[in-house]
């Protein structure tokens, strides 16, 4: 398995492939995976685009994520801004990284191929602050949310309805820059 970063052309490139990916790992409907297609196509124009793909040794996409900077006018960041707080939007939508998508094929779950993508791309990441959404789940069983809170993501919103999803979502944030990894063995100081 190599991770490697791609451009927004490589992206469009392999579309049909992230589509597969994003339906398998979501569980969405045909029909709103048409939609989805549409949207992640415009989504490679945004500012400060950053995209991550996991690849097997043949080639095969076994994963992905990919964000952007969040301004007005975008409808994900529109519908936070509007949830929140006068302060907590100064806070984290001053200039915020969104991660867009982040996703794993369900057998290739569980082996670090989504910590690697999420650092990748939190490393990658122009913004002060970085957020996201995930359906909301079990914290102790939910792989996604043991991630996001491994990585030091804390809660914005919850049992959040976004337009069109009957799921509620958790909208999480968190500051950027991404401290460097820990190095094993090496001392730590109290």
């Amino acid at each position: 398995m190599r991770l490697v970063r791609w451009t927004p052309d490589d992206l469009v490139r392999r579309l049909d492939d992230v589509v597969a990916v994003y339906g398998e790992a979501m569980g969405y409907r045909a029909d709103l995976l048409e939609a989805r297609r549409g949207y992640i196509a415009t989504h490679v124009r945004r500012p400060g685009f950053r995209a991550v793909a996991s690849l097997t040794s043949e080639g095969h996409l076994a994963g992905f994520g990919y964000g952007y900077l969040g301004g007005a006018g975008q409808w994900w960041h529109d519908q936070v801004h509007r949830a929140l707080d006068a302060e907590a939007r100064r806070r984290w939508l001053a200039h915020p990284f969104e991660v867009v998508e982040l996703h794993v094929r369900p057998p290739a779950q569980g082996h670090g191929l989504g910590a690697g993508q999420l650092r990748a791309l939190l490393t990658m990441a122009e913004g002060s602050t970085t957020l996201l959404s995930t359906p909301e789940a079990d914290e102790q069983k939910s792989r996604a949310w043991r991630l996001y809170r491994r990585f030091g993501f804390v809660d914005l919103l919850r049992d959040f309805h976004f337009p069109g999803d009957e799921r509620p979502f958790g909208v999480l944030g968190r500051d950027l820059p991404l401290p460097p990894p820990a190095v094993p063995g090496a001392a730590t100081t109290p």
